[in-house]
């Protein structure tokens, strides 16, 4: 493995948001496949592999909008907002995919749920660099009707599951802008002594 091009990848991993994708052009289900594949190998405590993955694409995007924005305007309540209203009726259908992140709660008591979400994050981290390899954009949004219960039946999960957002994917149509971070330093402490 070339672990200079391993490098590159990683670091030029960028959030490509609805409004940036190519609208006319749709991703092919075999690299969407390819692209979860990837996700499945990531790391997770016992083998549990907790995710489970809803894919929408075509006609299944207008479902998934309709279905968000008439939960989020039923259950918003006075945190109801129409631009929030506007955005979960639209931005589905600016994406070739979207994927429903959720997390299976593990089967074996042992295992603390936060390291099953750990090992989903792990798998949209796979997600991510997936993407990137292949030239496409995407990113991890978690608002709308993310975190309502009532919202998990819709895609295949428990009671005791959990939805964690969705991975908006698509064909790159305006470039996300440079990014930085901060120094190495100030985020590591080394212990060698």
């Amino acid at each position: 493995m070339d672990t200079s091009a391993f490098n590159q990848l990683v670091r030029s991993r960028r959030s490509v948001w609805p409004d940036q994708f190519d609208s006319n052009k749709k991703v092919d289900d075999t690299i969407i496949r390819e692209i979860l594949t990837n996700a499945i190998w990531a790391p997770n405590h016992g083998r549990e592999e907790p995710w489970h993955f809803t894919v929408f694409a075509g006609e299944g995007l207008k479902k998934l909008a309709h279905f968000q924005s008439e939960l989020y305007k039923q259950l918003a309540g006075d945190k109801f907002k129409e631009i929030t209203y506007g955005k979960l009726q639209q931005n589905p259908l600016k994406a070739s995919h979207i994927i429903a992140i959720g997390m299976r709660k593990s089967s074996n008591k042992h295992v603390p749920e936060v390291e099953d979400i750990e090992a989903v994050a792990c798998a949209v981290q796979n997600i991510y660099l997936s993407l990137t390899a292949y030239g496409l954009g995407g990113y991890w949004g978690s608002g709308g009707i993310t975190y309502y219960n009532e919202a998990k039946s819709f895609f295949g999960l428990g009671d005791q599951d959990r939805l964690l957002g969705f991975f908006y994917i698509g064909h790159i149509g305006v470039p996300s802008t440079g990014s930085t971070r901060k120094p190495l330093e100030e985020k590591v402490t080394w212990v060698s002594s």
